[in-house]
């Protein structure tokens, strides 16, 4: 029977001031702090505190035997400090004990590697930095924005001196194979690509409490038969972390879910691994040759979710032709400015998709519509082209 990795995404955005008269100037600061806390007290409460103390347990309770591993965000810790410091230091607290793994990623949560290797590189360094400040580990494996994934991205990890990758098991390009393997990408020698199980992944993230879901409920020992008819060497189960508590709430079980499931697998003979780990225990015996960008956002899982209409390619546009003027201008706070604009939410809510695709957007969107996360984005984007144009370091302009 496989191993079992799992891994979670930490993430939050810095959502804009939406309530400011559109004849009034847009100035500094962008941020609505107001809700941006207001979100984070509701997601510590349903999701990070609880969840931390619950995987500490099953860490400790196992003895090491349980293992997982997070991704946590740039601006996701920049909000810890700010709003919530027990949030971190309970993150803190689960990375000490031995059983979790971070991994790196861009700092801004961006789809900078989509528009300029040099942002690219510079948030990517800026992640490994805060990583080894906050919690004294330097990750081995990458995770790219929103598991956006190429061949590109994993020669360009791999020369990043990472280990593995993780991607979408995405079935125009993996087609009959598993996921359950571990792959190299064409032109790589080295790093290994770790495919996300989408139908499990999705069966705890998004089906678990769904009453119209040919099965439900879902059991762990269900889960665990599941697991354990599954070809190959490792399942690889990728989510949010709001998953738990927050997207499926706590009165639909998911807790109780989640402290029986570490204890049920390695009962049957499961062994959960870290993505380090399963590189290192584990041939990359298969090529995933993806040529085309995937991800692991909505139906198509390709770039749509941010870049399929023209006000999203616009604001995008906008956004990543102010580089060379914003990093010329060697001033901190513009460029942090210019950077969290980069965040890839901001691109999400501006979405038009229609049907459970749109669903999902419009469940994620802290704006009343596309058209306003695009007018709210581009004001600000526009005062900030302003603040660049006019900048001079000695304050003469």
């Amino acid at each position: 029977m496989p191993d079992v990795c799992l891994y979670f995404q930490v993430h939050q955005p810095n959502r804009l001031i939406s309530n400011r008269p559109k004849k009034a100037a847009f100035c500094p600061p962008y941020e609505d702090d107001k809700l941006n806390g207001k979100i984070l007290n509701r997601l510590a409460d349903n999701c990070y505190l609880p969840a931390n103390k619950m995987f500490l347990r099953r860490i400790e309770e196992n003895h090491g035997l349980f293992r997982m591993a997070l991704s946590i965000s740039g601006t996701a810790i920049e909000q810890f400090r700010k709003f919530r410091p027990d949030v971190l230091e309970s993150f803190q607290e689960l990375v000490a004990s031995g059983g979790v793994e971070l991994l790196a990623e861009t700092y801004y949560h961006s789809l900078a590697f989509m528009h300029s290797d040099k942002e690219f590189q510079r948030q990517v360094d800026m992640h490994l930095a805060l990583l080894e400040e906050c919690f004294s580990v330097r990750p081995l494996v990458f995770r790219n924005t929103e598991l956006i994934y190429n061949n590109a991205i994993a020669e360009k990890a791999e020369t990043l001196g990472f280990e593995g990758v993780l991607a979408e098991g995405t079935p125009a390009f993996i087609g009959r194979h598993s996921p359950n393997y571990l792959y190299r990408a064409p032109d790589t020698a080295r790093i290994k690509t770790l495919l996300r199980n989408h139908p499990l992944s999705d069966d705890l993230a998004f089906r678990f409490s769904d009453p119209s879901w040919s099965a439900h409920p879902l059991t762990w020992e269900k889960f665990a038969g599941w697991i354990n008819s599954s070809p190959g060497d490792v399942v690889n189960l990728f989510m949010d972390y709001e998953s738990i508590g927050e997207h499926q709430k706590i009165e639909h079980g998911i807790y109780e879910f989640w402290q029986r499931v570490p204890e049920i697998l390695i009962e049957t003979g499961s062994q959960w691994v870290t993505p380090s780990e399963a590189v290192s225990i584990y041939p990359a015996s298969r090529e995933y040759d993806c040529e085309k960008v995937s991800s692991w956002a909505d139906s198509e899982r390709d770039l749509s979710a941010w870049e399929g209409n023209s006000m999203q390619q616009e604001a995008i546009a906008a956004t990543h032709g102010l580089e060379d003027s914003v990093i010329a201008t060697y001033d901190s706070e513009l460029i942090d400015t210019w950077a969290k604009l980069q965040t890839s939410d901001h691109f999400y809510w501006m979405s038009t998709k229609g049907g459970t695709d749109g669903h999902v957007h419009r469940y994620f969107t802290p704006y009343e519509s596309p058209q306003a996360a695009y007018d709210i984005f581009m004001r600000a984007i526009g005062d900030l082209q302003k603040r660049v144009d006019a900048y001079s370091p000695l304050g003469v302009g």
